[in-house]
């Protein structure tokens, strides 16, 4: 009898096994229920007002936020190629216009392997559970796909993020040509980018847009320096800025500087370069609020009055100063008021951003003028007097005109926990604005001294005077711009 209750143990086991995966299979099977009508139209509410979409279409992308982050994204690569190389193309000398265009596009080659493989889970990673470094959970992309990633949009699909962050990592690295133009090796500047992107770009954007990043103050409520930077004052432009000054000194001065006449080659090339720069910017300001939406719009509208203004305002201090306003000012003026409203456009309103306009067309205009000419340093093409001292100027001004009234983050719950909101309201935004100032000062001049000495005593950094002489573009790339 005993094998009979055994074999009749084990039937019943098996039974009521089976009885539990069929209740199983029944429960997966079940159809899930459809989101109701209140549901439907919370996330339509949703979707129009860029918020949290709820469980109806948690994971879905907004095809109109989608639409205008992927025109963003194109419209700030058009920005490096071919607005930059064009801008600063015409500004050299002809035998020296290919050897920028070539610098642009191995910038834009060489970054966009580094961000696929490292740059966007370094940046916008958060495995690490670091606010100075982001994570390695989208080493070469693993897992960035088409859904959002909601630490940094609801609408918006992750992929169409990645790349759109990708044209910024692009053009900060470029930026730095102009101050070493006509006078560093190409094998050179290859390697410092690859360095300077991981010890300098890649950290700096963590933390100022990470989710866990040090001075992150919209987003991130356990920020240490609860700052602001709307689309790059900070992250591209002081940091690429300040390096180029640091790396220009360690270069030396274009051989015959202050001795021969450097003029650039084609002020039509510069003029069309800076159009295109200008255009190219409403993705980078507008796009920075990553959706169509009332943030996008003001940054839009701050960015075309600060431009223009800054444009007009260096243009007449050259028509007082020196009896003409020439192209060349009028495109500075325009590219300083770029850079000046950049960390500003989406926290500033109509009048902060004219207010930016004139400073942004006095003070560049004063440091690419008088400063430069006083310590008599060769910054080729004003890389240190525009972008450096334009996003070092933008970032503080942002502390003093931020207001709430047209950007209602700045006062939301993670700025509440960090401090920021009241700093905001109470008028003491500076202050943390000096903080991040100061931090990304120390690390773009530290970085670039030993990264530039390392690459001197290893490979060199500057061609041969024969090769110099000639120009770069037939020396280095085996090429001319203009056949006689």
């Amino acid at each position: 009898m005993k094998p009979l209750r055994f074999l009749l143990g084990v039937a019943c086991c098996l039974a009521l096994a089976g009885a539990f995966s069929a209740v199983r299979a029944a429960d997966a099977a079940a159809p899930v229920a459809p989101p109701t009508s209140d549901e439907r139209i919370a996330a339509l509410e949703a979707y129009i007002n860029n918020a949290d979409p709820g469980k109806s279409l948690t994971g879905v992308a907004g095809p109109g936020h989608n639409a205008w982050m992927m025109t963003s994204a194109a419209l700030v690569l058009f920005m490096t190629l071919p607005g930059l190389a064009l801008f600063y193309g015409g500004l050299v000398r002809k035998k020296n216009v290919l050897s920028v265009l070539a610098q642009c596009l191995g910038i834009t080659g060489l970054v966009t392997i580094l961000w696929w493989a490292f740059g966007y889970s370094l940046v916008f990673g958060t495995s690490y559970g670091s606010a100075f470094f982001g994570g390695s959970e989208y080493f070469f992309l693993k897992d960035v796909t088409s859904a959002p990633n909601t630490n940094y949009a609801y609408w918006v699909s992750q992929n169409v993020f990645s790349m759109y962050q990708m044209m910024f990592a692009i053009i900060t690295p470029a930026l730095i040509v102009g101050a070493i133009a006509e006078r560093m090796k190409f094998s050179a500047i290859l390697i410092f980018v690859t360095v300077w992107m991981f010890v300098v770009y890649f950290p700096l954007a963590h933390m100022v847009w990470g989710a866990n990043g040090y001075m992150n103050g919209v987003w991130n409520g356990d920020a240490k320096i609860p700052a602001i930077d709307f689309a790059g004052g900070t992250v591209v432009h002081m940091s690429s800025g300040w390096s180029a000054l640091i790396l220009c000194m360690i270069l030396g001065p274009r051989l015959g500087f202050g001795k021969e006449k450097m003029a650039p080659h084609s002020m039509v090339l510069c003029m069309v370069g800076t159009g295109m720069l200008w255009v190219g910017w409403y993705g980078f300001n507008a796009g920075s609020a990553v959706a169509a939406d009332g943030v996008a719009a003001n940054a839009f509208m701050t960015t075309t009055l600060a431009t223009a203004v800054a444009a007009f305002t260096w243009g007449m201090l050259e028509k007082i100063t020196r009896g003409h306003a020439s192209v060349l000012g009028f495109c500075s003026g325009a590219v300083a008021g770029l850079v000046v409203i950049t960390p500003a456009c989406g926290f500033v309103n109509s009048t902060g951003s004219v207010i930016i306009g004139v400073l942004a067309g006095v003070v560049p205009y004063l440091a690419c003028t008088k400063l430069k000419s006083m310590f008599k340093y060769d910054d080729a093409l004003d890389t240190f007097g525009v972008h450096a001292v334009g996003g070092t100027l933008g970032a503080l001004v942002t502390g003093f005109l931020a207001t709430s009234s047209v950007n209602a983050n700045l006062i939301g719950a993670p700025a509440t926990k960090n401090g920021l909101a009241a700093l905001v309201t109470n008028g003491g935004l500076w202050m943390a604005q000096l903080k991040a100032i100061g931090f990304t000062l120390v690390l773009s001049i530290t970085a670039t001294v030993i990264i530039a000495f390392i690459l001197k005593a290893i490979i060199g950094l500057r061609p041969t005077a024969e090769v110099e002489q000639q120009g770069l573009d037939i020396t280095e790339h085996g090429e001319e711009g203009y056949i006689a």
